[in-house]
């Protein structure tokens, strides 16, 4: 196959591409327990969702602030694995690089927790007041 074959748009490239993403979300939730949370979080948050009916507009804000999460933790792993295969001895910069990406995914956590609490709080409050 030349080259010019190999990069015309086919199904078959394209279902390639879907199977190697859905190989790294699989690593993703097999191996980083930070996922893991996340994930539960998500089901509970799922299950408070559908109890207390919410409405379309924060299913939205929901439904964006779990890609938003689980994109960060996948970058951060990715971003911790790429340092892990360059810098083999005790680096700095390494250690930079993957406490920064770990930041990222804190920064975005917290935001889409208070996102959880403006949705659910005043929910919650009347459900047990």
């Amino acid at each position: 196959m030349n080259d010019t074959n190999k990069n015309k748009f086919n199904i078959r490239n394209r279902l390639h591409s879907f199977v190697y993403a859905s190989r790294g979300i699989l690593y993703l939730l097999h191996t980083q327990h930070n996922a893991w949370i996340h994930m539960g979080i998500s089901m509970l948050v799922l299950i408070l969702g559908i109890c207390f009916s919410i409405n379309q507009l924060e299913w939205i804000a929901i439904i964006i602030c779990f890609g938003l999460v689980f994109a960060a933790e996948a970058f951060n792993t990715s971003i911790e694995l790429l340092c892990d295969a360059r810098f083999t001895d005790y680096d700095k910069r390494a250690e930079l690089i993957k406490d920064t990406a770990a930041g990222a995914v804190l920064i975005v956590s917290i935001a889409s927790a208070i996102i959880g609490f403006i949705i659910f709080l005043p929910r919650l409050l009347l459900f047990f007041a």
